[in-house]
């Protein structure tokens, strides 16, 4: 066995291998590729050097969309991490003696629920819930006499409504995961905590908080990127692709947008690209901002 394990292992990693250079690396290295040429998406194309790139800057609605992508980078790790630290703390630590509060399996599940949707199903089902007159939930609960409120199609509300279905999405998700790095920690700390006195707040910030640092680390960048994306839910929820007036836009719809509908995959390519760096960015700065030494359980 001994003999023949390198091409036992060879044999397993080869065909793996080759389909990840082929579909992932060799899609990026395209991307940069198309980047820096006219292609409309059909046809042959020129090479144009860093015209699209200088194309990008001037644009007024890339801005726009980067600007609502950070809006959404800030905002979304904040109160999705907030609310399911809450909740996991609450499920956990808040009849610990007991196990958790009653009934904490069950409102794992309750809580795990939505990531087991499509977020094209949540976007339609939420499409409905913020319906812009008497016909959406929210508004066929005010009482007749109240003008309906626009959510999707107000300006102003509309890339907090797309907001609010992304945390609603994602925090069940990080109860789970927070309740299992919770349930990890010995018994006998939250014990000798509090033996000395320690409240509940105490416990949390004092021992629960540090002890799960690399978990939160971790969310953090996994929600990061995904406050990068978001595309699913603005192409079907927002007024016409982004919309009303660019208040929902954001980088991937535009990379979709020039891409599928003005047949500029040359100036959607230089969007990706961007928008790779920018996610890469945003990880290697994030790890390496919060990283700390490791507290042992």
């Amino acid at each position: 066995m001994r003999h023949g394990k390198y091409p036992f292992i060879i044999g397993f990693l080869v065909v793996p291998l080759a389909l990840y250079l082929v579909f992932v690396v060799g899609a990026y290295v395209q991307m940069f590729q198309l980047s820096l040429t006219d292609w409309s998406g059909y046809g042959g194309f020129t090479y144009i050097g860093l015209e699209n790139f200088q194309k990008l800057w001037d644009d007024p609605v890339f801005w726009i969309a980067l600007r609502h992508n950070v809006y959404l980078l800030i905002a979304m790790p904040i109160i999705t991490i907030a609310m399911a630290l809450f909740f996991a703390f609450l499920l956990n630590s808040g009849g610990r003696k007991a196990g958790g509060v009653w009934g904490s399996k069950v409102y794992r599940v309750i809580f795990f629920f939505p990531q087991l949707l499509a977020l094209a199903i949540v976007a339609v089902i939420f499409g409905r819930v913020f319906g812009s007159d008497k016909s959406g939930m929210i508004n066929g609960l005010l009482p007749e006499s109240w003008t309906p409120w626009l959510f999707l199609a107000d300006e102003q509300w509309a890339l907090t409504c797309i907001l609010v279905v992304l945390v609603w999405q994602a925090v069940g998700f990080y109860v789970v995961l927070f309740s299992a790095g919770m349930g990890s920690i010995a018994e006998e700390i939250y014990e000798a905590a509090a033996l000395d006195g320690a409240t509940k707040v105490t416990l949390f910030f004092k021992i629960t908080l540090p002890l799960l640092w690399d978990t939160l680390q971790v969310a953090w960048v996994y929600l990061g990127i995904a406050a990068f994306d978001a595309f699913a839910l603005v192409n079907i929820m927002s007024v016409n692709h982004g919309g009303p007036d660019n208040s929902t836009q954001v980088l991937s719809m535009q990379i979709y947008l020039n891409a599928f509908q003005n047949s500029q995959a040359g100036y959607a390519s230089a969007l990706g690209v961007v928008l790779f760096f920018l996610t890469l960015t945003f990880a290697a700065l994030t790890l390496r901002v919060t990283r700390r030494d490791a507290v042992q359980a």
